[in-house]
């Protein structure tokens, strides 16, 4: 079985967008999921066990199973090796760049690490949805950031009227390409979002959520600013036809942010059960020999912000495989191994389709 990776997230936005505020929000309601956190600068983290990390290098328990260290960027590699060791049972890490740092730097940097226990968890911008507009007048390069984020938080939400709220999101959303967008006010967002949060009763080992604890999880229960996004469960017990779900993820939808789960391709590769990691434009999937006695179905969650829910899986419907007649072709999986990764294969895109 393929070894579990971590996700890393980068959390960016400029000062005052609300970035730590957000962070100690995910610290403080993780459910027991252990959260590295990589810092610039610990003096505004409401921890106060990291007044005693002032310094590059330094790395410190929160008490609630979580690390944090202050880091050098230049060194993130080292800082990456660390928080992965086995022993610090991390399941995902979350690197708060400075209100300065050119989040493109740290996005190539954890695209090109050699750490084979990491994934790309996605980059999610931190905007002020009061001072959006000043912002963009002060620092040019915003509307480049927003261009490269897969998921954007318009924050202090409650400092604006509605009218200027939407403004804003329309605004934001027309920069950030196809990235999701949610408002949120105090950086309240469910951490579902970003991690699955993992339930330990003890330390004995961690329980991944089901796909039924993920629909729970989602119930909206107020009508927060944070509420604006869904997430999609889809079973299916026929295989899925490779080039029909490949072209599905391909042209995924404006605010699609995540994709996880497993797929069975059938025949097309009769050994191998495919899990499933997309977030943003990042695509990757990860073949591994299916479960002694576990039955074959397609089991995927989409998480988004304003998708349509029965569009997404009438789409994935059609993935389907309908009968011998509609068996996949030869060769129909080389679009999906383009997306397995290999030792030496870093990009966005995967590597070549093998040849014949």
């Amino acid at each position: 079985m393929s070894t579990q990776q971590i996700p890393v997230v980068v959390l960016a936005g400029f000062l005052g967008s609300g970035k730590t505020t957000l962070l100690n929000h995910l610290l403080r309601t993780a459910r027991g999921t252990r959260i590295g956190v990589m810092v610039n600068d610990f003096g505004s983290i409401e921890i106060d066990a990291m007044t005693v990390a002032g310094q590059v290098g330094s790395t410190v328990s929160l008490g609630n199973g979580c690390l944090c260290c202050a880091v050098d960027a230049g060194e993130l590699d080292t800082y990456l090796e660390t928080l992965t060791r086995p022993s610090a049972r991390l399941d995902v890490i979350v690197i708060e760049a400075s209100g300065l740092a050119e989040p493109q730097e740290l996005v190539r940097m954890i695209l090109a690490s050699d750490n084979a226990r990491i994934v790309y968890g996605g980059l999610v911008e931190v905007v002020d949805a009061a001072e959006f507009d000043a912002t963009r007048e002060r620092h040019t390069e915003t509307d480049r950031h927003l261009a490269m984020a897969d998921l954007v938080v318009v924050n202090k939400a409650d400092r604006v009227t509605e009218d200027e709220l939407g403004r804003v999101r329309a605004a934001v959303a027309a920069l950030a390409d196809r990235a999701a967008v949610v408002g949120a006010a105090h950086g309240r967002i469910d951490p579902e979002l970003l991690f699955d949060r993992a339930a330990r009763p003890d330390d004995s080992g961690a329980r991944q959520l089901s796909f039924e604890d993920l629909d729970e999880l989602f119930v909206v229960e107020d009508a927060h600013p944070h509420a604006a996004y869904e997430a999609v469960s889809f079973r299916a017990e026929e295989p899925m036809h490779p080039r029909r779900l490949l072209d599905f993820l391909d042209s995924r939808p404006d605010g699609l942010y995540r994709i996880k789960g497993f797929v069975d391709f059938g025949e097309a590769d009769p050994v191998n059960r495919y899990g499933v990691h997309a977030v943003g434009r990042f695509l990757r999937f990860y073949p591994e020999p299916w479960p002694r006695g576990e039955q074959r179905a397609t089991q995927l969650v989409l998480i988004g912000s304003g998708t349509d829910g029965e569009v997404l899986r009438k789409a994935l419907d059609g993935c389907r495989v309908a009968g011998p007649q509609d068996a996949p072709e030869e060769h129909s999986m080389w679009g999906v191994l383009r997306y397995v990764p290999e030792k030496d294969d870093r990009s966005l895109s995967g590597g070549s389709p093998p040849e014949d």
